[in-house]
């Protein structure tokens, strides 16, 4: 396979994860962030540290961008677009919405800048197992970097989706899913815990699930590594924060009249969460989101 250059704005979790996987297969890989310490660890794992976005524009012709959707995506192409030259490549794989990913198409097009958006999933354990990757864009733009792709991506993880946004569209509802999902598991597991049988051993309950179940998923599989350390889950509360992926189907669904009930159920528990601390199924949400995507677990108050 032919090495390539890539440069990557962006070196937290999820960028530092992306570039591991790209150096381990063989790419060259120039790397950019704010923080000394998330410098410091791309370095170690064989990136090539630049200073300026204004540099880095100057080391590769393909960008991919892991910030904040809104508008550090759009600060970072600002500070990029001047050193950029026709046919350079800029891959968004953050959380943004298809919307804005369609408007910077667009600009970027007039400039004959090509622009990729890629939905990105996986959470910290992308780093080790591989991502699952949603592009949307110019299909030819695509095929152009597959080894990229491949590389970042768990086998047979990644695909072309479709048009500007289609990435990012398909990653939203993606996330609307899993928000109606987690709910679901906890739900379950709050029953199990407090309904007829109260004394269920729910480390066990969630290991047979996890072996050939109807419901079985990789979930199951984070609840029992939960269960296997607390039962109870009394030292942490149940308030489950949210990104704006989950409101966001919400409203593309009703903007096209596609009831999604179960979704917006789940993103009102979560409202009801924070507000009043949730109960037992919240805090298996909580700590599942802990599970797959490093997210912060909040303490009882009290302690």
């Amino acid at each position: 396979m032919e090495s390539m250059k890539i440069g990557l704005v962006g070196l937290g979790k999820m960028g530092q994860a992306i570039t591991h996987r790209l150096v381990q297969a063989g790419h060259n890989v120039a790397g950019f962030d704010m923080g000394q310490q998330a410098r410091q660890q791309a370095r170690e794992s064989g990136v090539e540290i630049v200073t300026t976005l204004e540099e880095l524009a100057t080391k590769a012709r393909i960008i991919w961008i892991m910030v904040p959707q809104g508008e550090p995506v759009d600060q970072v192409i600002e500070q990029l677009l001047p050193n950029l030259r026709s046919e350079d490549i800029l891959i968004d794989g953050g959380n943004s919405l298809y919307k804005d990913t369609i408007r910077r198409h667009q600009a970027l097009q007039e400039k004959k800048i090509h622009f990729l958006d890629c939905g990105t999933s996986g959470g910290v354990h992308g780093r080790d197992i591989g991502f699952s990757l949603m592009v949307g864009g110019d299909q030819q733009v695509f095929e152009k970097i597959i080894p990229l792709f491949a590389a970042v991506a768990a086998p047979d993880g990644f695909g072309y989706m479709g048009p500007a946004g289609a990435g990012h569209y398909v990653k939203m509802v993606h996330n609307g899913i899993e928000y109606a999902l987690l709910q679901a598991y906890g739900e379950g597991l709050d029953l199990l815990k407090n309904g007829h049988y109260p004394n269920l051993d729910l480390e066990k309950v969630t290991k047979v699930w996890a072996n050939g179940s109807i419901i079985r998923s990789w979930i199951v599989e984070l609840a029992h590594e939960v269960f296997e350390q607390d039962q109870t889950l009394e030292h942490i509360s149940g308030y489950i924060a949210e990104n704006k992926t989950g409101q966001w189907t919400s409203q593309a669904a009703h903007e096209k009249n596609v009831p999604v009930k179960l979704i917006d159920e789940a993103l009102a528990i979560r409202a009801w969460s924070r507000s009043t601390g949730g109960n037992f199924g919240t805090k298996v949400v909580a700590m599942l989101r802990n599970k797959f995507g490093g997210h912060t677990v909040k303490k009882n108050e009290e302690e």
